[in-house]
Order: C-alpha cells, then sequence, then structure tokens
C-alpha cells in the first residue's frame, strides 16, 4: 500500500483521494490564524471609517429642494417640508438618528424625521448611499 492508502481505512489503491499530512494540516491552520490577526485591525479601521463617512441632505445634484415628511423631494415653500440641511451628517449621528431617533446636534427635531426618512430612501447611484449601505451591515 502506498502511503495515502495508509491513511484511509478501507480505501482502494489508485481512488486517487487526497489525504493531508498533520504537517499540511498546521501549515493550513497557521496560515489561517495569521489571516485573522492581519484582518482584525482591518474591520476596526473600516468600523472607523463608516462612523465617520458622510451623508448631504439632500444631494448635491438636488441642491436647494426641500424634504418631504416622507423623505421624497419636494420644491421649496411645500407645506410641511423641511428644509435641506445645511451640512453632511456624519455615519455617527445617521446611526443615532436611524437607531434610537436621537436629533444629531444642529438639526430641528421637527425636521429629523423627515431626514430619516430620505436617507432611509436613498438608492445605489445616490450621493450618501454608500455611507447608508455601510451602516446597514451587522458588525
Amino acid at each position: 500500500m502506498s502511503g495515502s492508502d495508509q491513511n484511509q481505512p478501507g480505501s482502494k489503491p489508485g481512488a486517487g483521494a487526497f489525504v493531508p499530512s498533520r504537517r499540511a494540516v498546521l501549515v493550513i491552520g497557521a496560515a489561517a490564524a495569521s489571516t485573522v490577526i492581519t484582518v482584525r485591525p482591518a474591520l476596526a479601521q473600516t468600523v472607523g471609517s463608516v462612523m465617520n463617512c458622510e451623508i448631504p441632505i439632500p444631494q448635491p445634484a438636488a441642491g436647494g429642494s426641500y424634504i418631504s415628511p416622507q423623505g421624497e423631494l419636494v420644491a421649496p415653500g411645500t407645506p410641511g417640508a423641511a428644509p435641506p440641511l445645511g451640512r453632511p451628517l456624519k455615519g455617527e449621528e445617521v446611526k443615532h438618528l436611524l437607531r434610537s431617533g436621537t436629533t444629531p446636534a444642529g438639526v430641528d427635531p421637527t425636521s429629523a424625521q423627515a431626514y430619516a426618512n430620505y436617507i432611509r430612501r436613498l438608492q445605489a447611484g445616490m450621493s450618501g448611499f454608500t455611507c447608508y449601505a455601510s451602516l446597514q451591515m451587522p458588525r
């Protein structure tokens, strides 16, 4: 019997089954462990960058548009609509706004819900979508 056939009880010669040696398994395990050690700092850095990403309300292409209570872009002066936010919201602020309803500093509390609904309506290709999508990823 060849060396690989001895590792598989009842295997037939020439079956072609690969059975790694103990040394090969240890080498693979060591490589996997170093990968985990390398990826963890990268994930921590990613979490930090997600919290600092920005979502403009509304997106720059919609300049002077107001935001309806449903989160849609509407014309200035539309009754019940919130004015455009003077600054983009940071990822950390958006996270708190969407999860706990905490109004970010400098944001009118009556407009905050309209801004939250606008953020929830973001789609691929819109400014701020990548930030919003990153905040939705489980950690």
